[in-house]
């Protein structure tokens, strides 16, 4: 099987076709065409087949789906039923999205962006924001690299190289991590932020904040962000009023 450095190309921009009716669907058929072009020689209308089944419909966090990719395209090679394919695809979606929205989006992403704003706060200037951008780049590089090699090796047996693997540990170690960066980014960019405001600015942000809290626990989901950003503007004003 050849073509897989440019699958992992296109795989890195596999969120390009994104569209409500196949989501990552197209993208992954644009991304496994160059897996399967081996299999042109070996069996054409396999081959038709398989092209058609890669862009069906398809979701997942997007730094997984190397994982669905390599295992549907392996999967190909060795003659499994499509239809059986075609349940593998739909059984990865939940599990592949779940597992990097995790690690990604509410961990890794949300990590950096804490300690961003630290190293800001601290002086780093851009430097901070160029290694954010530095080192997510890698992160999302090296999963790919592994998310691809793994599925291929694994093809119809993927669900168990996922769980045995290193993703499901890092997404709940990551989780503490992000909370712990995002925690101590919060006070030292508010005090930062206020620290030309003297006590007005203080007392403004310390009651939205108050405020904000005992609403949303008496409100729940009927407090949208328009409403809770009108009633902060009310307070400010009010404050300002005040003289405070």
């Amino acid at each position: 099987m050849t073509g897989g450095w440019r699958a992992l190309l296109r795989l890195m921009a596999v969120q390009g076709s994104w569209n409500y009716e196949r989501m990552l669907g197209v993208g992954m058929g644009y991304a496994a065409e160059p897996l399967l072009e081996d299999l042109k020689t070996v069996d054409p209308v396999r081959h038709g087949e398989a092209v058609v089944r890669s862009a069906e419909f398809f979701n997942c966090n997007p730094n997984l789906a190397g994982l669905a990719l390599g295992a549907t395209a392996r999967a190909e090679y060795e003659a499994v039923p499509g239809a059986q394919i075609a349940r593998l695809r739909t059984a990865l979606c939940s599990p592949l999205g779940a597992l990097g929205d995790e690690l990604f989006w509410a961990g890794l992403v949300t990590a950096l962006m804490g300690l961003a704003l630290v190293a800001v706060v601290l002086g780093a200037g851009w430097w901070a924001i160029l290694g954010f951008l530095v080192t997510y780049n890698v992160v999302r590089l090296l999963t790919a690299v592994w998310a691809l090699r793994t599925g291929l090796d694994a093809g119809m047996r993927v669900g168990s190289a996922i769980g045995t693997s290193w993703v499901p540990g890092a997404a709940a170690r990551v989780g503490p991590v992000a909370g712990a960066a995002v925690g101590l980014a919060l006070p030292l960019a508010a005090a930062w932020y206020l620290r030309g405001f003297g006590w007005t600015g203080a007392v403004g942000a310390l009651a939205v904040a108050a405020v904000g809290a005992a609403v949303t626990r008496w409100f729940g989901p009927s407090l949208t962000s328009v409403r809770f950003a009108l009633l902060a503007m009310g307070l400010l004003l009010f404050f300002r009023w005040m003289g405070l």
